[in-house]
C-alpha cells in the first residue's frame, strides 16, 4: 500500500470537471484563429474597443473571449486594459514558422461534429464523419477546395513540428531519390532534402494537394530537385525510388485498406529498396500519462474521422508481414512519432 495522501471524492470530482470541460479551450483558439487576433496584435497591444472594429464583433463578448484567452496563456492583459499577444497566442499567426492556425481551424471545425458522434461510432464501428456527412476517408474534400486548403495547411503544420526529428532519427544520407507518399504540400519531403543536398525527391498525392504543392516546395528552396506526381496510392506509384516513405498516412485506414495501400508500394519498390513508415506506436497497456494521453487522443481521432486507429509494435508487424514486408528497425523520433523501417521478404513472392 502506497503511503501517500488519499485523494478525495471531491477531488476527483472537481478533476473529472475539468476535463469534462476541456473542450472550451478548443473552442477559444479556434476563435481565436477565425477572428486572427495574433496577427492584429504582431504590432503591439490594443484595446478591446480597437480589437472588436477591427474584428468586426461585440466588444462586450470579446472581451470575455480575450479574458479566457488570457487565463489559458494565450493573451495577457496590461495593467492598462489593453490586450497583448503571448509567444503562444503569436503560433496562431498565419505567418509564424510554427503557426498552428490552421490545425486549431480544423480541430475546433471539421472535426468537432466527427467528435460529438463518438457514441454513435463505437457503438456501430463507423466514422462520425460519415455518420455526420455520408463520406468516407477524404472524399469530403474532392469536392471542396476550401476544405481541402485547410486540411492540407493544417497537415503541414503538424508535419512541421516533427519534421527535424524524423530526419534526425533516419538516415538518408546513403538514398538517391526519396518519396514522399501522400505528402500532402511536401513539408517533410522538403526537410529531408534541405537536410541532404544529394538526395532527389518525389512528392506523391491528390491533385488536390499536388496543385498547391509547388509554391511550397518553392518557398523551401527545393522544387528543382523534387518531381511532383499527382495520383492515388490505391492505384499505382512511381517506381526507382530509394525509399517510400508513408507518414501519417496508414493510421487513416482499416487494415484492408492498408493492405492496399502497401501493395501498391510493394508493387513500385525494387528488391533494394526500403519503406518507412512514420507512426505513433501504441503502448501495450494504456496509463494515466501525458504520453499516453497524446496517443490516445490520436487514435480516438483516428476512429471519429476515418473509423481507424493508431496501433501497438505488434500490429504494425502484423500488418507489415501481411503485405509482403519485415521491418528491420525501429528508431524513435520527436512528439510521440517511430520510424518503422521495412524491407520486401526476402523470397520476393507476393504475399
Amino acid at each position: 500500500m502506497g503511503g501517500g495522501r488519499r485523494v478525495s471524492d471531491s477531488e476527483h470530482a472537481q478533476r473529472l470537471f475539468e476535463i469534462v470541460g476541456s473542450s472550451w479551450m478548443t473552442q477559444l483558439v479556434r476563435t481565436a484563429a477565425e477572428l486572427r487576433l495574433a496577427e492584429h496584435l504582431v504590432d503591439g497591444p490594443k484595446t478591446t474597443a480597437e480589437l472588436a472594429a477591427l474584428t468586426s464583433t461585440q466588444e462586450r463578448p470579446l472581451g470575455q473571449l480575450l479574458r479566457g484567452l488570457c487565463a489559458i496563456g494565450v493573451c495577457e492583459e496590461r495593467d492598462d486594459g489593453a490586450f497583448d499577444i503571448t509567444p503562444m497566442g503569436a503560433l496562431l499567426s498565419e505567418d509564424a514558422p510554427y503557426s498552428i492556425r490552421s490545425w486549431a481551424l480544423h480541430w475546433g471545425g471539421a472535426l468537432w461534429g466527427p467528435w460529438g458522434r463518438l457514441p454513435e461510432t463505437v457503438r456501430t464501428g463507423e466514422s462520425g464523419r460519415f455518420l455526420e456527412s455520408g463520406t468516407r476517408g477524404f472524399e469530403h474534400l474532392a469536392g471542396d477546395p476550401e476544405a481541402a486548403l485547410r486540411f492540407n495547411q493544417a497537415m503541414v503544420e503538424l508535419t512541421r513540428v516533427s519534421a527535424a526529428s524524423i530526419v534526425e532519427a533516419y538516415d538518408f544520407s546513403g538514398c538517391a531519390r526519396v518519396m514522399d507518399v501522400g505528402g500532402g504540400y511536401g513539408e517533410l519531403i522538403a526537410t529531408i532534402l534541405l537536410a541532404h543536398p544529394n538526395v532527389d525527391g518525389v512528392l506523391f498525392d491528390m491533385p488536390h494537394a499536388i496543385d498547391h504543392a509547388t509554391a511550397h516546395l518553392s518557398d523551401k528552396g527545393v522544387l528543382s530537385r523534387c518531381e511532383l506526381v499527382a495520383g492515388s496510392f490505391f492505384e499505382s506509384l512511381p517506381s526507382g525510388a530509394d525509399v517510400y516513405v508513408l507518414k501519417s498516412i496508414l493510421h487513416d485506414w482499416n487494415d484492408e485498406r492498408c493492405g492496399a495501400i502497401l501493395a501498391t508500394c510493394r508493387a513500385a519498390m525494387t528488391p533494394a529498396a526500403r519503406l518507412l513508415v512514420v507512426e505513433r506506436v501504441m503502448p501495450d497497456r494504456m496509463v494515466a500519462s501525458g504520453q499516453h494521453a497524446t496517443i490516445a487522443r490520436s487514435d480516438l481521432n483516428m476512429l471519429v474521422a476515418n473509423a481507424a486507429q493508431e496501433r501497438t509494435e505488434a500490429g504494425w508487424r502484423e500488418i507489415l508481414n501481411d503485405a509482403g514486408f519485415e521491418i528491420t528497425g525501429i528508431m524513435a523520433a520527436g512528439f510521440g512519432y517511430s520510424v518503422i523501417e521495412a524491407s520486401l521478404t526476402t523470397d520476393g513472392a507476393s504475399p
